[in-house]
């Protein structure tokens, strides 16, 4: 029953960054060589409760969550006493009136995903940043290649259509989705979650974005995926219906093109970009009809154990509480 609350802690975080983070950490990754100077920046700060305590923890590949120090936000004072192998690379800076985790000298064993947390005002819980990944290499940055396709409509999908957004070739291998849209004429206007589900897929040096859109939207506006990433953000647009197309070959008398995922399009970077991405390709219907299924018992799921180990820890919340405390 010891492990309980460490355990507890880990999965509490996990399904923290997975429905929505409530501190912010902006960046996504930092790669640097080793030796370098590397900072991590948390904001939202300002909810934290008055004690002005904000905690760093560190999250390796095969470890669970690892409590580094403590940052007393009023006067930058730190509290090493948590028994971090690495605590003494680690000290805190500040910047632009908030503190920041920092490493003087980056080591290869500092690879790691960093998180920041602090207990809510008025409250006994904490709180979570989504985290940000330290990648300790040689290697150079480099921008993910973005397209934009239309995939293939189906009877199914009740006046839905799926828009396929594909990362690839960046390092590092994290970025996040977007997706705007315009009308002609129009101001730029974010997709938010109420306005159509967006799923992704992760594979081997490719990131995936299916966002599902009214299918009489897609006469009126122009959609934009946009790919935050170390490297900068990097977008993509579509322009054109599928159908439109479709439409204007049959009236010059040629013939349609076979429906694909993503479909046929003849841009600049398609040839080169065709051989790398055939395994995807095939994999792409497959994996969207399972996605359209699964995402609300995955989201119903994650909502559910959220629930249950906030009342687990409501139940030990005095033991908590004097743990964070000392």
């Amino acid at each position: 029953m010891l492990f309980l609350p460490a355990a507890a802690l880990c999965c509490l975080c996990s399904a923290l960054v997975a429905m929505a983070a409530d501190l912010t950490q902006d960046q996504l990754t930092w790669t640097r060589r080793v030796g370098r100077t590397v900072s991590f920046r948390c904001e939202g700060t300002g909810q934290c409760d008055v004690n002005n305590y904000i905690y760093w923890y560190q999250k390796k590949e095969t470890e669970t969550f690892k409590l580094i120090i403590r940052i007393d936000k009023s006067n930058g004072g730190i509290n090493k006493g948590y028994n971090h192998p690495q605590r003494n690379d680690f000290s805190a800076v500040n910047k632009q009136n908030s503190w920041e985790l920092e490493i003087k000298k980056v080591k290869v064993d500092h690879s790691a995903s960093y998180y920041c947390s602090c207990q809510n005002s008025g409250n006994w819980y904490f709180i979570f940043g989504s985290g940000t990944k330290l990648y300790v290499t040689d290697e150079q940055v480099v921008k993910p290649v973005v397209s934009v396709y239309p995939a293939a409509s189906r009877p199914n999908q009740e006046g839905k259509s799926s828009l396929l957004c594909l990362a690839s070739s960046m390092f590092p291998p994290v970025v996040q989705f977007s997706w705007k849209r315009q009308k002609k004429g129009g101001s730029l206007e974010d997709l938010t979650s109420a306005q159509g589900d967006q799923l992704e897929l992760r594979e081997s040096g490719r990131r995936a974005s299916i966002r599902l859109v009214d299918r009489d939207d897609l006469y009126m506006y122009k959609y934009i995926c946009s790919v935050k990433h170390e490297g900068g953000t990097v977008e993509d647009t579509l322009e054109e219906r599928v159908e439109d197309r479709v439409e204007a070959q049959a009236l010059q008398g040629l013939p349609a093109p076979a429906a694909s995922c993503p479909p046929e399009r003849e841009p600049a970077d398609l040839a080169a970009l065709q051989q790398h991405h055939l395994s995807f390709q095939s994999q792409c219907r497959v994996k969207l009809l399972c996605l359209l299924y699964t995402v609300l018992i995955v989201k119903s799921l994650v909502y559910c154990c959220g629930l249950s180990l906030l009342t687990s820890l409501t139940n030990k919340g005095p033991s908590t509480s004097s743990t964070h405390a000392d």
